[in-house]
């Protein structure tokens, strides 16, 4: 009976341990490339700002 009475804190101890599971997305993952668009205008426009200046050396 003693027996009994040790076990069973242990028992209900273990059962209350939380579980880490990992799974695996359903859906497939997305990275967006709005970054990359950014950088296109951007440089683009720093070569048209460059030439501009390179044509009119008097605009500022």
């Amino acid at each position: 009976m003693r027996l009994l009475f040790l076990i069973c804190p242990v028992l209900f101890a273990a059962a209350c341990t939380p579980t880490v599971r990992v799974a695996t997305p359903t859906e497939p993952i997305t990275i967006n490339l709005n970054v990359k668009i950014d950088q296109e205008v951007r440089v683009k426009l720093d070569k048209e700002v460059e030439d501009l200046i390179t044509n009119n050396p008097d605009l500022f």
